[in-house]
């Protein structure tokens, strides 16, 4: 599929793949509506080993955040209590001695999930509701808590960057929906209705092994390109995950907007999308054993009108 990304594209993608109303005028969560108990259930049975791999990673000053985007930061790690207080006689008063803390941070700075609130096209959100109601408040519509018991099913892991045969893709590589499909064909694992899809890129891992995040956090990246909305669409997925910042390629295949992919699968589609997901541990497993397929949960913290939510998902085999 060849798109000239633009504008016009944009609005042509909006219009063909909306889901406004597909799940009535109330709803909050988009495609997560795909996820049927039958799926939970099925996906239950993919757990052979009782093998669990955490796909988060740490809540620390080391993050990846450096201000590329929207002043994000690092998690900031604040004790209130202390071993050195306990011991110095300041917590006697209480009559028990033991350690407390705070932990300040960008609920879209590490791990996380998006809101269906998160991005706006125009003057719109998904499913019709206006922009005006995501407001200094919160949001009053489409918040993460809506998903709180959504995020559990059958996940697939796309190793691209594995299938590719190289450790990481470059940045600025941008993955088609034919290179999605002929991955999944050559892992002998089925995209279905209401999956939780990993895209291993392998970015992540470049950054962790050099110790350096560069401009991973708003930079350039590969990823999907402006197509792969349609391949969305039509696999009928329950959300999209990468070990990226921001799952679209970037740079991005046009000028014209900043994040075109997201203006789409977002306020138009009502995609759940994961970010920033560690796979390193899985994507070595799921090479050795040849099986790319497995119970995933990772439901989000509920923060009432929360943009999304740090998680620390796991993949269970």
């Amino acid at each position: 599929m060849k798109i000239k990304v633009g504008l016009k594209a944009i609005e042509e993608a909006s219009e063909k793949l909306s889901n406004w109303g597909k799940w009535g005028k109330k709803d909050h969560i988009g495609t997560l509506n795909y996820v049927k108990p039958e799926h939970i259930v099925a996906a239950a049975k993919l757990i052979k080993r009782g093998k669990a791999f955490a796909l988060g990673i740490p809540l620390d000053r080391e993050g990846p955040q450096n201000g590329l985007f929207g002043g994000r930061f690092n998690p900031i790690h604040q004790m209130l209590a202390t071993g050195t207080d306990a011991v110095a006689g300041q917590q006697d008063w209480n009559k028990i001695r033991y350690a407390d803390d705070t932990l300040n941070l960008c609920v879209q700075g590490a791990t996380h999930w998006d809101a269906l609130g998160h991005i706006f096209y125009e003057d719109k959100c998904y499913n019709g509701h206006d922009a005006k109601l995501i407001d200094s408040r919160g949001l009053s519509v489409l918040g993460i808590e809506h998903s709180k018991d959504k995020m559990t099913g059958r996940g697939v892991l796309l190793d691209i960057a594995r299938f590719k045969g190289v450790d990481y893709l470059e940045d600025g590589y941008g993955i088609s929906n034919d290179e999605l499909d002929a991955c999944a064909k050559a892992q002998k694992v089925e995209i279905r209705e209401a999956d939780f899809v990993m895209i291993r890129t392998g970015q992540m891992e470049k950054c962790l092994k050099t110790k350096t995040w560069g401009g991973y956090a708003g930079g350039d990246a590969p990823g999907v390109k402006f197509e792969n909305c349609y391949w969305c669409h039509d696999k009928k997925i329950a959300a999209i995950i990468s070990d990226t910042w921001g799952v679209e390629v970037r740079p991005n295949e046009t000028k014209e907007a900043n994040q075109p992919w997201h203006w789409v699968v977002i306020p138009a589609m009502g995609l759940c999308m994961g970010e920033i997901f560690y796979m390193k541990e899985l994507a070595e497993d799921c090479a050795k054993d040849k099986v790319y397929e497995f119970f995933f949960t990772g439901p989000p913290l509920i923060i009432t009108g929360g943009t999304g939510s740090p998680i620390n998902p796991q993949a269970i085999k």
